[in-house]
């Protein structure tokens, strides 16, 4: 137990944790990156730190909700840093409404496999854990899709992030990296159709906002940017304080307090976005597998002309449903989603996700950013 532990660190959500779940501890030979994994919750990655148990505790947790052992009718949002979700969430194909109604916030349903439903464990070992869950899902126009899914979650050595992101790290930072390689098999008899629907493989991670948390999105140089690259079309259209396009990247506002969300579509991303949070000097960096001339399934909440024209990049701020609604919590999201791709019996794509929490003055975090995300803070 980690009672000297105080609420934000590692140490006291592990405690937490252990308290209400199951949950899995990875750690390096130095102890000081440590990863949480809950198998009861689809092998989510919940919080990771770059200090051992005193360290920052990254990820976002809805400590309420958790500690209530309450399961929600619609969606249980526990929070983690790196979940696995099936997309479209909407659409003729989408997963999270049942046919024939409305796309509003009254008929949505977070299929179970990916909101309450426990991952076996397969291997494990001090810095990995391998899961897999055999289940089934249904479509907006009733296809029923056979599924296998695997999650093979590592906890990253200083020599990986190295060599995934082609830098040299400086000694004055610290940093955790953790990478999520995710399998979608379509265990059926029947190949699959993009008639009939296609599914992708979504990865999203939650992380504490602050008033001044601002989300990273690069834009690929070598596309020539249309008017606006980013699509705001998911809850309304954002003004510039909120979002900015400019110098080949995406600007996001992310405090937790405005309920907003925004895409990429593939041919404007690179594999990277990020965020910076100068009040707390960290900056957090996901990079993740890209294929720029594929299909990704388009989530938005209507009938759509092109249901194969969505985003690959997502990333989504938390505020209230109404005016005088509450927030659900201070956290934002990175997501990042596969093609779909129409498997054949027994096929398989794959999805690797990775996340870096980088600590460290404003300085170097700044160059940091400019290496990987080809970007500064401003």
């Amino acid at each position: 137990m980690n009672k000297n532990c105080a609420k934000g660190t590692f140490g006291y959500d592990l405690d937490f944790l252990r308290q209400h779940r199951n949950p899995i501890l990875l750690k390096d030979s130095s102890g000081q990156n440590q990863l949480i994994v809950s198998p009861q919750d689809q092998g989510r990655i919940m919080t990771a730190t770059a200090n051992g148990l005193n360290g920052k505790s990254h990820g976002w947790l809805n400590y309420d909700l958790i500690q209530s052992k309450k399961k929600l009718p619609q969606i249980n949002p526990i929070g983690g840093s790196d979940r696995f979700w099936m997309g479209p969430e909407a659409g003729q194909y989408g997963l999270f409404f049942k046919p024939n109604t409305e796309f509003v916030f009254d008929h949505y349903q977070v299929p179970a496999c990916i909101d309450t439903e426990a991952f076996e464990i397969l291997s494990q070992t001090n810095d990995q854990i391998r899961l897999q869950k055999n289940t089934e899902i249904t479509n907006y126009q009733s296809t029923v899709f056979k599924v296998g899914i695997e999650r093979q979650i590592s906890l990253l050595s200083k020599t990986a992030i190295e060599q995934h992101l082609d830098l040299d790290l400086p000694e004055n930072i610290r940093v955790v990296g953790y990478e999520s390689l995710n399998t979608l098999q379509n265990s059926g008899q029947n190949d699959w159709k993009k008639e009939t629907g296609l599914l992708s493989i979504w990865i999203l991670g939650m992380y504490p906002a602050s008033s001044e948390t601002t989300v990273i999105i690069p834009l690929n140089p070598n596309t020539k940017t249309r008017s606006n690259p980013v699509n705001d079309g998911y809850f309304g259209q954002l003004d510039e304080t909120r979002l900015q396009v400019k110098d080949q990247k995406v600007l996001f506002k992310a405090d937790g307090q405005y309920r907003s969300k925004i895409g990429i579509p593939p041919q404007y991303a690179t594999p990277y976005a990020g965020s910076y949070d100068p009040i707390h000097q960290i900056l957090t960096i996901v990079q993740f597998s890209l294929e720029t001339d594929a299909d990704y399934v388009n989530s938005l909440w209507q009938h759509q002309a092109e249901p194969y024209k969505g985003d690959v990049i997502n990333s989504y701020n938390d505020g209230p449903l109404t005016d005088e609604g509450t927030v659900l919590g201070a956290f934002y999201e990175l997501e990042s989603s596969s093609p779909a791709k129409a498997l054949m019996a027994g096929e398989k794509i794959k999805h690797y996700h990775r996340t870096y929490h980088f600590e460290g003055d404003w300085k170097t975090l700044q160059k940091l950013s400019e290496s990987v995300l080809k970007s500064s803070f401003s």
